[in-house]
């Protein structure tokens, strides 16, 4: 604790809390005292909150009148780096402090006492009478791989009651332990053989090394087409931190991928890291909190959260498949845990290395401009090949009505099963159809709650709005026109074409890849296991098989609709396809048999599906940076925006309309106001939904234009607005 600040007991403090307040609260130091960084529990009223010691108290009230911290908790202060993060992080997306607080104070029972816990694993009997709710609990302690649960966590998390859980202790099914709070995750050895790495791979691994060993900040974009072994390279960053006795966090777009990347880790490091994403158990995650702010867990694997963890000394932060769109937090605090990255490791003078095949254009543009490093892997690892790429021109193809996989892509289909090989076919769009329409009076399915039509999922019987999760019953009668029998499926949804693929081939094994099919993480991962084992034929996914899986039986990859994302006005929609076409035929052709990826298209002509074909990455960005630069827009301009919502839609309006009239702030600073429209999902959960939109040049000061521009306003009611600086999705 050298160097941290003390405060005796009865001294002022300040202490930011959890609670939506706009300001720090003083208190009096408890018995013993406390440092700076603490956290305490603090009373607010009649309750019991947690709180970080910020600094001195202000001063200005009675001292004697102020209450006293009721407590320090047995965890690590918050860093001094930790708190200016936050600051950093709450001045760049217009984000309230507290707000801020929460994301990093995110560990279940962290106000705990440090006690023993009974812990239940798997008994080694069977219950004498097995019971639906018997089997849940233990399909739920199966599902996640024999880890340890707490009592009510298991039974919270199996959806029974406490006593199913006792019945099982007792029959000796469930076997409780008395264990230590938390425990250390066990030593990785930097030292261990690490896989034979070829040239390539050797110079750009040798680079990062450097960086690492420099102790100093650096950002280095690692680009290597699919299969060119980046996290061969990046794995020799981490040894290397390892090895200076720093930690390391390794960033993925999507839990489904841990599992493959957990096995890569052991393999070279002699033990499993520490795993934070929501697959994993609460008490798994508070152990991973409190060992990562003590030191004790030397490598993090985790979604965007984990950049919030209390990391005792980061080194560095890898940020794998960076383009991903998931790691642009979309509710709660808005942010990109990709520029939080490179945010976090200059507070801490720590590496990023922001690996991709198919970098962002933000990403591209930095390091085409010297901000960033960069290193390119241009060839594949081992005999792995990269595929052949054609577009099938579905104008010139025979298509009965309602079948999309043309003749030309079930012909090759054909071929890899006679072959015994994996075909995967590519269709963004999740459930059975999208639109569900009265072939009597035309009206769509709508949700009650949104803006949004309901999208079929036939293997859940369900209607599902995709915005805000509502269901209902398919309806037998049109709700608007009362005719029975008349409600058809329009468009084709991943489900839908699952059947048009069993029809075609009966006798093939045939497996659904979409997030809404698998009630978790774990059981998702499970499939992309058994599948990447070869226990399927044919491969039906959605966007989740761009991100990064390996099938090494796969040599067909089919687009079945790649004009999809050409369609709408989003600024980023020609980025994002050649992104997401480049990367799902990355996953065709990885051993050594060579890989086909054909691509459905009405328009063969389109510049981005030619880009795609050509394989001229380079003239796509430099092509696209020049068109965004001309406009001004991203990563060449500012952009913020701006959602108000409310019940009411004429006071949403009018909130926006005071805001456009009283745009001075704006205007001081050049920026252009654009709006209030209503946004392209007009209401949502029963909220209208009203858009701004503001754009500024590159060097403009405009979060504090925005912050001076928004502060006079004082929302009544239910009215509510929220900023989102670098918008990713305008919906």
């Amino acid at each position: 604790m050298s160097g941290q600040e003390h405060f005796e007991a009865g001294e002022r403090v300040a202490v930011l809390t959890t609670q939506p307040l706009d300001r720090l609260l003083d208190y009096r130091a408890p018995e013993g005292g406390c440092f700076l960084g603490a956290y305490v529990e603090v009373p607010l009223g009649p309750r019991k909150v947690l709180g970080v010691v910020w600094g001195p108290g202000a001063g200005g009230f009675d001292s004697s009148k102020l209450r006293s911290v009721i407590r320090v908790l047995d965890v690590a202060p918050m860093r001094s780096e930790m708190r200016a993060f936050l600051g950093k992080a709450a001045d760049y997306t217009l984000t309230p402090m507290p707000a801020m607080l929460r994301l990093a104070s995110r560990a279940p029972g962290l106000s705990d006492p440090p006690s023993m816990r009974k812990i239940l694993r798997r008994g080694d009997r069977d219950p004498d009478r097995m019971t639906d709710a018997r089997a849940r609990v233990l399909d739920t302690i199966e599902e996640y791989g024999g880890l340890a649960f707490t009592p009510k966590e298991l039974a919270d998390m199996a959806g029974v009651t406490p006593s199913v859980v006792k019945g099982l202790v007792k029959q000796g099914a469930l076997r409780e332990e008395e264990t230590p709070r938390d425990l250390p995750y066990p030593h990785l050895d930097p030292d261990l053989p690490g896989k034979e790495l070829t040239q390539d791979q050797a110079t750009a691994a040798a680079a990062l090394e450097e960086g690492v060993k420099s102790g100093a900040y650096g950002t280095t974009l690692l680009k290597g087409v699919t299969g060119s072994g980046k996290t061969e390279v990046y794995l020799e960053a981490v040894a290397a931190t390892l090895r200076a006795g720093r930690q390391a966090l390794v960033l993925l777009p999507e839990i489904a991928l841990t599992a493959e990347f957990l096995k890569r880790v052991e393999a070279r490091f002699g033990g499993t890291p520490a795993e934070w994403h929501s697959g994993a158990t609460m008490t798994e995650r508070r152990r991973v909190w409190r060992m990562v702010g003590q030191g004790k867990a030397q490598l993090v694997i985790g979604a965007r959260s984990a950049l919030f963890l209390p990391f005792r000394d980061l080194g560095l932060i890898i940020v794998d498949e960076e383009h991903d769109t998931s790691y642009k937090q979309e509710d709660g605090v808005l942010y990109n845990a990709r520029d939080m990255a490179v945010l976090r490791a200059a507070m801490c003078s720590a590496q990023v290395v922001l690996a991709s095949a198919t970098p962002s254009l933000e990403t591209w543009a930095n390091a085409e401009a010297g901000k960033y490093k960069r290193l390119d892997l241009k060839s594949r690892f081992g005999a792995s090949v990269l595929p052949e790429m054609r577009a099938v021109d579905m104008r010139s193809e025979d298509l009965l009505p309602s079948t999309w996989i043309s003749p030309t892509l079930k012909f090759a289909m054909k071929a890899r099963l006679e072959r015994g090989e994996q075909s995967l076919l590519f269709l963004n769009r999740r459930g059975f159809a999208p639109v569900t329409i009265c072939r009597a009076c035309g009206a769509q399915v709508a949700c009650d709650h949104c803006d949004s039509r309901m999208v079929e999922h036939r293997f859940l019987k369900r209607l599902m709005c995709h915005q805000c999760g509502e269901t209902k019953p398919v309806p037998e009668v049109c709700p608007s026109c009362q005719v029975e029998g008349k409600m058809a499926p329009v468009g084709p949804g991943i489900e839908r074409l699952g059947e048009e693929a069993a029809a075609l081939f009966p006798e093939a094994r045939i497996a659904v890849l979409s997030s809404d099919l698998f009630g978790s993480a774990r059981a998702l991962k499970q499939r992309i296991e058994e599948i990447a084992a070869g226990e399927a034929d044919i491969i039906l996914g959605t966007q989740l098989v761009a991100k990064g899986h390996n099938f090494p039986l796969l040599t067909l990859v089919g687009v079945i609709d790649a004009d999809l994302g050409l369609q709408g006005s989003d600024l980023r929609a020609a980025e994002r396809t050649f992104q997401l076409m480049r990367q799902v035929a990355g996953r065709a052709g990885r051993a050594e048999k060579p890989g086909e990826a054909l691509l459905q298209t009405f328009q063969p002509e389109h510049p981005v599906i030619r880009a795609i074909l050509s394989g001229d990455e380079e003239a796509f960005w430099k092509a696209e940076a020049a068109e965004r630069q001309a406009a001004g827009v991203p990563p060449f301009g500012r952009m913020a925006g701006i959602i108000l919502s409310g019940p009411d839609l004429a006071q949403v309006f009018d909130l926006g309309e005071t805001l456009a009239r009283n745009d001075g702030a704006l205007r001081q600073i050049g920026a252009q106001l654009f709006g209030p429209a209503p946004a392209p999902i007009a209401r949502i959960r029963g909220r209208h939904r009203v858009r701004m939109l503001v754009k500024a040049a590159k060097g403009a000061p405009l979060q504090e234009a925005i912050a001076r521009w928004i502060a006079p306003l004082r929302l009544k009611g239910d009215l509510r607005l929220s900023v989102d600086i670098d918008p990713q999705s305008f919906f």
